[in-house]
């Protein structure tokens, strides 16, 4: 706790943290455990969430929603409670700090909600690194992402970043040399999809063809040589996703979004992730900013983005 002149000092955190694409997401039969293991290689891309993480008073977690965030959240329901993946990591980092105080986290929300793309996971990632700094707690990142782990795959991934290589349930990870550029449009729709529906959904369709998927050997070697050399041509004949089809079947309209896309110039097009945010390839930023204006000329919410970048890391740090 800090302390000015005998009285308590609030100090604040805030950190940024990036969604993801799965731009390869294989995944293998139901386990008796009820998950599936996957393979899939991440990509860290640039929209972020940010976590304000303010030392309180007051015992316990706060959560809040900032007005900053450029989502419509109307009518979206993210609970503010011990239900919240950054309450949680806040927890859990106040667990394992000696000198942990109340906090107040501020989410600013710009990844869509049940997207597809890891927003709850980077408010996670972002909350454990923010509040690390905050209570001096010292731990290393590899610390951090082992804590990340309990959370869910996706939150070591954010604080990773860059691009990965996830097995296992997915948070098995090994980071993949792959910093050349790639550049996509994002298309966010206006409800969410429930991530153990889709994959339900995807053992039904699975079950009604009678197939039996095999478990995931590892991710095909031209994906990330596309993305090492940042050939985006070469990227668009390895795109995969397995959950694409029973997002589809859940979700029709994403058909139509994906081949808006393709028409309106994108190379290619996926779901990303369990969806229902779309990730259109493009040749070039500015190709991909064209398209993303395209698509909001057309009542699409859209994004022009590129990745690798970094995972969470630390934009201020003020004493209040």
């Amino acid at each position: 706790m800090n302390a000015r002149a005998g009285r308590f000092a609030a100090r604040t955190v805030r950190v940024k943290a990036p969604g993801k694409v799965n731009v390869s997401l294989d995944v293998g039969p139901l386990r008796p455990d009820g998950y599936h293991s996957v393979a899939s290689v991440y990509l860290a891309v640039s929209l972020y969430e940010e976590v304000a993480a303010t030392s309180t008073e007051t015992p316990g977690i706060t959560v809040s929603i900032s007005p900053d965030s450029t989502l419509d959240l109307d009518g979206v329901d993210i609970p503010l409670d011990g239900n919240n993946l950054a309450y949680k990591a806040a927890a859990i980092m106040a667990d394992v700090s000696e000198h942990a105080t109340g906090v107040h986290l501020e989410i600013t929300k710009r990844v869509p909600v049940a997207g597809g793309m890891g927003g709850g996971s980077a408010d996670a990632a972002a909350t454990l690194l923010a509040c690390d700094a905050l209570w001096n707690s010292g731990l290393s990142r590899e610390e951090l992402a082992h804590l990340a782990a309990e959370l869910g795959a996706d939150v070591p991934f954010s604080l990773l970043g860059g691009t990965a290589v996830g097995l296992g349930l997915g948070d098995e990870l090994s980071p993949a040399l792959a910093k050349a550029q790639t550049d996509w449009v994002l298309v966010a729709a206006d409800y969410g999809l429930s991530t153990p529906e889709v994959f339900r959904t995807l053992d039904r369709l699975r079950d009604a063809e009678g197939l039996v998927a095999a478990e995931p050997a590892g991710v095909d070697p031209k994906i990330l040589q596309a993305l090492r050399s940042g050939d985006a041509e070469a990227l668009s004949r390895v795109l995969v996703n397995d959950l694409q089809r029973a997002s589809i079947e859940l979700a029709p309209d994403l058909r139509s979004t994906l081949g808006m896309g393709e028409s309106l110039g994108a190379i290619a097009g996926i779901v990303s992730g369990s969806g229902p945010t779309v990730a259109l390839l493009a040749h070039s930023p500015t190709a991909a900013e064209s398209l993303a204006e395209d698509l909001l000329h057309h009542g699409l919410t859209a994004w022009a983005v590129h990745g690798p970048v970094p995972g969470a890391r630390i934009i201020s740090d003020t004493l209040l």
